[in-house]
């Protein structure tokens, strides 16, 4: 290119051209830069460090006039240098930075020379490259909390690296897995990396790091780093009270149980647990439950078993392992009534004696008591075992019967109450009594009778079914209750029932029943289902009825209030009573300023009859004779069959339908009618001229 130029320079310039140059002028060579090293830049120099010096030399070699040489960065000069005829072939430009800075990373710096004009400077240029070191590191935040247990990814950022940082994780001084490439942004000026982690429960105050380093410098390492706050499920760790044995709970003591709980965040609930079922505080009852601590106040046998504290927070319930409670209460029976042993003469018996403690006891004691002594049975007579102790009795007399007891001791002492039982001579049993069929079908059915004693012994209840002499069922339980199926239709049975021990059979009860037909039970089915709908009517109708009684008696009970013991009649019914009453026992009636009113009778008691008002009577009996009708006896019984003004005649039927009608129509609706006539009537059945209130 330098030949090329030169070639250029000297034909293109006219000999006779009037620009002033010189025939003898050249132009000068491109320029070439080096470094401190003497070795030439092509492009790019560096790259350098971060807050290192710079030192590039620009070699211009030849050029008629000497050239002038300078530095650009842009559009702005940084150096220069002018022609120095001093006889040289070289012109050589220094560009000096003393401490390379950022804003110098990839900068473009251009050397020039030009020694005329007519032609443009010869121009090289040359990038500087930085290593530069990280300016930040930082772990992304996150919006939920790390939770023990649970994958989380995390974020670590590192800005500013040439080239970029390699970021690594750490906890506390160990480099952690990660499995995911780190990320550069389209500049390379950030670089992410993440960390795919699940935390355990041992991480939980821990530092972690995340390190940038630079893969050329030494000592331009940034690293930032966070104390695990883990979030976890509650740990939860149940026990008795410090001062508390275990092994030493007595039925009646005070027992108390801790719960240490450790939880991030706090718990916000804890709940006890007794075999299983959530136990509610309850003061009244002993039991204290708090969020640290429980109290049994006079623990019982029943609540011994095992505890458990639960606690609950936003990551979940974190349950304790159970505690057994073990309490120590004395023996008591199993079966407190006093139960009945058949033995005969020079037979073993065998009496099972079992009982209820903790811890199961060792030691029981029998005594038999009888007519002639009380003594305490030899320990070679009966067994022990957990919880239970089995005597072998052998009668040899009519002596040996009578009561027997068993006490049995264990850690908490003795039995406070024995198992009793009444011995007896076996004998054989007594029948079943009772005896009932059920459920009868054409096929079968459910006997059911009462159990007679059982003479001591364990005892067998038979049924037998007989049908035209012919035994066609024969059934065994140990209960009195038997199903016979396979009966036939329309067959008439014979039941026979007795009971067996090994003394022997008890006497017999007969009973007789006929299973239905088939026939019959599909007319009982259809009857069956015509009465439901029946049954719907009948309903409503005793309904309505009830609800009529129901308001009658309401009304009666408020008119009572307001006039005790008097009762409302016709006007016409009463004048027609006082004459009645003048022509009969010739005593006037003393007040009839109210006509309205019924005075009461001069034997009335107000301390029976306030108690009670009478009742007034139904419908049908309620008598309004006409005025003027006789009130002897016989003229009742003549006037309900010849009397044409009697009530049982139609015309009196039908009014007092209608009247009837209207009182209900009255009541439904809503209000009481006042049409219902009491009267106060005299009877020859009622002695010293009493009135009967009806």
């Amino acid at each position: 290119m330098y030949i090329t130029l030169e070639r250029v320079t000297r034909s293109a310039i006219d000999p006779s051209s009037r620009n002033g140059v010189d025939e003898a002028s050249e132009l000068p060579e491109k320029p070439k830069i080096f470094d401190e090293s003497d070795k030439e830049i092509v492009g790019v120099a560096g790259p350098y460090i971060e807050d290192t010096s710079l030192r590039l030399t620009c070699v211009v070699s030849g050029g008629k006039p000497m050239p002038r040489v300078r530095w650009w960065r842009g559009d702005k000069m940084v150096s220069k240098l002018d022609p120095i005829e001093d006889g040289s072939l070289l012109s050589t430009l220094e560009l000096k930075i003393p401490k390379l800075k950022r804003e110098y990373f990839e900068a473009v710096y251009t050397c020039a020379a030009d020694n005329t004009a007519l032609v443009p400077p010869l121009r090289v240029n040359v990038q500087i490259q930085l290593y530069l070191r990280p300016l930040l590191v930082e772990i992304l935040s996150r919006e939920q909390p790390l939770s023990v247990g649970n994958e989380a990814e995390l974020a670590c950022r590192a800005i500013g690296a040439r080239p970029p940082a390699v970021i690594t994780w750490w906890l506390d001084n160990k480099e952690m897995t990660v499995t995911d490439p780190q990320k550069d942004s389209e500049d390379r000026n950030e670089t992410i990396s993440f960390l795919r982690w699940t935390p355990r429960m041992e991480d939980d105050g821990h530092t972690l790091k995340c390190r940038a380093t630079h893969s050329k410098l030494e000592h331009a390492t940034l690293e930032t780093s966070i104390k695990l706050d883990l979030h976890f499920m509650p740990i939860v760790t149940l026990q008795l009270g410090s001062k508390m044995n275990p092994n030493d709970i007595e039925e009646g003591d005070d027992v108390y149980f801790d719960c240490i709980v450790k939880a991030n965040p706090p718990a916000y609930k804890v709940v006890w647990e007794h075999n299983g079922q959530v136990m509610t505080h309850n003061q009244r009852a002993g039991v204290i439950a708090g969020s640290a601590h429980l109290a049994l106040q006079g623990a019982s046998r029943e609540q011994a078993g095992k505890y458990v504290c639960i606690a609950s927070n936003v990551e979940g319930d974190g349950r304790s392992e159970p505690v057994n409670l073990q309490i120590l209460y004395k023996p008591v029976c199993k079966n407190p009534i006093n139960a009945i042993v058949g033995a005969a003469i020079n037979e073993a018996a065998k009496v099972t004696c079992e009982v209820d403690a903790f811890p199961p006891p060792k030691n029981f004691q029998w005594v038999l008591n009888n007519t002639s002594a009380t003594k305490e049975l030899d320990a070679g007579k009966f067994t022990v075992g957990p919880g239970r102790s089995v005597l072998t009795f052998i009668p040899t007399a009519e002596t040996d019967y009578g009561s027997l007891s068993c006490r049995a001791t264990n850690l908490a002492g003795q039995q406070i109450e024995p198992c009793r039982y009444t011995l007896l001579p076996a004998v054989k049993p007594d029948p079943p009594t009772n005896c009932s069929a059920r459920n009868l079908t054409d096929d079968s059915a459910e006997l059911r009778c009462a159990a007679g004693y059982d003479g001591g012994l364990q005892t067998m209840y038979f049924v037998e079914a007989w049908a035209a002499g012919e035994l066609i069922a024969n059934v065994s339980t140990i209960t009195p209750v038997w199903k016979l199926q396979g009966l036939g239709s329309e067959t008439a049975l014979k039941l026979v029932f007795y009971a067996s021990n090994a003394r022997g059979r008890s006497e017999v009860n007969t009973i007789r029943v006929h299973t239905l037909s088939r026939l019959a039970l599909h007319t009982e089915a259809k009857s069956n289902h015509v009465g439901v709908d029946t049954s719907w009517a009948l309903g409503i109708i005793a309904g309505i009825i009830g609800t009529l009684a129901v308001l009658a008696a309401l009304a009666l009970l408020a008119r009572k209030r307001h006039r005790p013991l008097q009762y409302e009649a016709p006007v016409q019914t009463v004048k027609a009573y006082k004459g009645s009453m003048q022509s009969a026992n010739h005593s006037p009636i003393g007040d009839d300023k109210n006509p309205d009113v019924v005075p009461l009778g001069k034997d009335f008691n107000c301390t029976r009859d306030c108690e009670r008002p009478p009742e007034p009577p139904p419908y049908a009996a309620v008598v309004s004779p006409p005025v003027g009708s006789s009130r002897s006896a016989h003229s009742l019984h003549d006037t309900r069959s010849n009397t044409p003004h009697t009530p049982n005649t139609p015309a009196s039927d039908a009014q007092s339908i209608g009247t009837l009608a209207d009182d209900r129509r009255s009541v439904t609706s809503g209000t009481l009618s006042r049409r219902r006539e009491v009267v106060t009537t005299r009877t020859p059945l009622l002695a010293n001229a009493r009135e009967s209130c009806v």
